[in-house]
């Protein structure tokens, strides 16, 4: 099993313990990312748009880690709470992903993945950050998202005193992922926003790289990125 860990954060508080203690309960090998390797707002140059994501500006922070994506079998994703949201630099980042959402040039690979978002929080808010990069990746295509928040009651991984609480939900969790792993399909959800998108994209006269992406891949005739 191969498996791509994005952290939100660089700093190695209860996030990361959290998040590097449910890939290793995996097992397999695991490319991990922090801020320090993606940071980088997007500029809003649409150069992803109307020429490919290569020629985004930040490509080489950006682009390694959707490769990893791209070919791991599951995505951890990882962001502590501020101000009841993920991390700027998490979000950041997920900007940059954009062009590769339902509405634009999903990739195949994603309608294949198993993926974990988790967030803690000293108090209130995780609850929230799971839940939205657990949308980012149903957007980017990814069939089954597990959501992992959790209440450290503290600020530092040392101070946290329901470890034991913690192994139980990971350990539980990743026997969860292992079990289906490689059996994970789209449900109603994400297929019917697929043929709202693949409708769309037949009368698509505005993004012409979307639009020739959708007919490379044979979407808006019969094939669809979960067969074959």
């Amino acid at each position: 099993m191969t498996i791509t860990l994005i952290h939100g954060q660089n700093h190695k508080g209860s996030t990361y313990h959290i998040a590097r203690m449910t890939a290793e309960k995996l097992g397999g090998s695991i490319a991990e990312f922090f801020p320090k390797d993606f940071d980088g707002g997007c500029l809003g140059c649409y150069a992803c748009m109307d020429k490919g994501m290569e020629a985004c500006p930040h490509f080489d922070r950006t682009g390694p880690v959707f490769e990893s994506m791209l070919s791991s079998d599951v995505i951890i994703i990882g962001s502590p709470t501020y101000v009841m949201e993920m991390t700027g630099q998490l979000k950041s980042f997920l900007d940059h992903l954009f062009v590769a959402w339902l509405s634009h040039r999903p990739e195949k690979a994603m309608f294949a993945k198993t993926a974990v978002a988790i967030s803690t929080a000293a108090g209130a808010g995780m609850k929230g950050v799971a839940k939205s990069i657990a949308r980012q990746l149903f957007y980017l295509g990814v069939p089954k998202v597990y959501k992992l928040p959790v209440r450290a009651g503290a600020t530092s991984w040392d101070a946290v005193k329901k470890k034991a609480k913690i192994e139980a939900k990971t350990s539980k969790l990743a026997g969860r992922i292992m079990k289906t792993h490689g059996k994970a399909m789209p449900g109603l959800k994400l297929r019917f926003m697929f043929a709202m998108m693949r409708q769309m994209q037949k009368k698509n006269d505005w993004a012409p790289l979307d639009k020739k992406h959708w007919g490379d891949m044979g979407w808006l005739g019969k094939d669809r990125p979960w067969k074959g």
